[in-house]
């Protein structure tokens, strides 16, 4: 320590001293609230639609828009964090949101509401990542550390069954407008807490323009061409398009990040197989559950007819996995190597999708449905929070913010194609002639249940890729990163 620094009096860093109950709900409640977005807007779609006569052709995007902007922009906030300070970023980002939010909650206009919910991604892509990089230097000791990942992680899957709980409810009740008033307390009482998160000092470096412009338009042409493939089919030619850009942008990013000091996404964090595992297996794990999710949503109203209230409370089986499978993976990761952790949830999950494909017309909730739901999300669980500690230990202070930022873009990529790939083979296979002379339910449920198999593929993929990827051994404390290491070098 210099020794100008010595005479300043340095607040306490041993082990266990920092965090608490507080920091712990303002990143849960952080994350809880982004995710959620991703869903609670869908069950309000069909009274946003009358009320503001949207078309049919633009109502996608008023879910498409948080999804391409909040997707696309991950890695720019995550860069941000890392050069302006966490915590500052995490501040904007949320108070960006609120106010996206209730620009949303006050729209007169399709192009305002879809220009608010892309706002609202932007605030979303600068708070996710630094939400988790904020863990590491806000929680001292490795298990409350582990329960903070642990709670982050459940958020990632309990966010979307909150969000069509309370899109329901709040529809049905208050009003479409409430789906985004709702977000602006939630987030105020965020930004209030979010003073006793343990930030960073601003680390030196530039952003990178070019880069930053190469690599945000090429996750921009990538996540548009995943969602037009989700709304005009495999065939589309725009998207294949989008795809040949997102490539050549992309390709050309990784080239100018190789030969800049101070790049936007340092190369160095591929280098480490373990990191790269969690990036790779959190995009297949992020593809099967989330896909499943809206393949099964469609399922629960177009053949068992159930309302949308009563979808939402269906999987609540779901939320309660979520809570066992990030509850109890800490502990074991203590123990047990994330391979074989994160390998077994994708196996659990791969099990439940296949459950899930040999639904029927006339299927039982209770035997054919709940017990899929609950084993999908311990699977999921446990999977998430165990790539997010190999995606995020280990990582020198300078680059947490966008080790953070590429996992959580896996996920959201992992998610869009999810939502792309699953519906389309759905409704492809519910077109075809020898469906098409089916009933409308049993058409329908043959392209749900190819999905579902399709899904178990990519899942039992994920668990290959962990096994072999990932470590097998399980994370001592000293390779854990010491957050006092991350703190301004004058207070230490």
């Amino acid at each position: 320590m210099p020794a100008a620094a010595s005479a300043v009096v340095r607040p306490d860093t041993s082990r266990g001293s920092r965090g608490g109950l507080v920091p712990l709900l303002v990143i849960a409640t952080a994350q809880l609230m982004l995710v959620l977005d991703d869903s609670i807007v869908n069950i309000a779609l069909p009274s946003i639609q009358r009320e503001l006569g949207v078309s049919a052709v633009h109502l996608p995007w008023v879910v498409n828009a948080y999804i391409l902007a909040f997707g696309a922009l991950l890695l720019l906030g995550g860069r941000i964090g890392d050069l302006w300070g966490r915590r500052r970023t995490l501040q904007v980002g949320i108070t960006v949101f609120i106010i996206a939010s209730l620009a949303g909650g006050l729209g007169q206009s399709t192009a305002m509401l879809v220009v608010a919910r892309a706002v609202q991604g932007i605030g979303a892509a600068m708070t996710a990542p630094n939400a988790l990089a904020l863990i590491a230097t806000t929680f001292s000791d490795r298990k409350t550390r582990d329960h903070a990942l642990s709670l982050y992680g459940a958020m990632s899957g309990l966010g979307i069954v909150v969000g069509l709980l309370l899109g329901g409810v709040l529809t049905g009740t208050l009003g479409w407008r409430w789906v985004f008033f709702i977000n602006v307390p939630i987030g105020l009482l965020v930004l209030l807490g979010s003073r006793t998160l343990v930030g960073t000092e601003p680390h030196t470096g530039r952003l990178g323009t070019v880069g930053a412009e190469l690599g945000t338009s090429g996750m921009v042409a990538v996540v548009y061409a995943i969602t037009r493939f989700g709304e005009e089919g495999f065939i589309d030619p725009l998207a294949w398009s989008l795809v040949a850009a997102g490539v050549v942008l992309l390709a050309a990013f990784t080239l100018t990040q190789s030969r800049n000091r101070s790049p936007l996404v340092p190369l160095s964090l591929f280098q480490d197989r373990n990191r790269s595992g969690a990036y790779l297996t959190m995009l297949l794990v992020a593809i099967g559950p989330m896909g499943t999710f809206y393949v099964i949503t469609l399922y629960l109203q177009q053949v068992l007819q159930f309302s949308p209230l009563l979808t939402g409370i269906s999987w609540l089986p779901f939320a309660l996995g979520i809570v066992v499978g990030a509850g109890t993976a800490p502990s074991v990761l203590l123990r047990v190597g994330p391979r074989y952790i994160a390998a077994l949830g994708a196996l659990l999950s791969a099990a439940a999708t296949f459950w899930l494909s040999r639904i029927t017309v006339e299927a039982n909730y209770w035997v054919d449905l709940a017990p899929a739901m609950f084993l999908l999300a311990v699977g999921f669980g446990s999977v998430a929070v165990t790539l997010t500690q190999a995606a995020v230990y280990r990582v020198d202070p300078d680059k947490a913010g966008i080790a953070s930022a590429l996992l959580n873009s896996a996920q959201q990529i992992g998610v869009a194609l999810g939502l792309a790939v699953l519906a389309g083979i759905a409704a492809t296979v519910s077109a075809a002639p020898p469906n098409m002379a089916l009933s409308t339910g049993e058409g329908l449920v043959a392209g749900y249940g190819t999905a579902m198999a399709v899904a178990t593929g990519l899942l039992l993929a994920a668990a290959a890729l962990a096994l072999t990827t990932l470590n097998a051994r399980p994370a001592t404390e000293e390779e854990t990163p010491d957050p006092a290491d991350a703190l301004p070098e004058t207070t230490r």
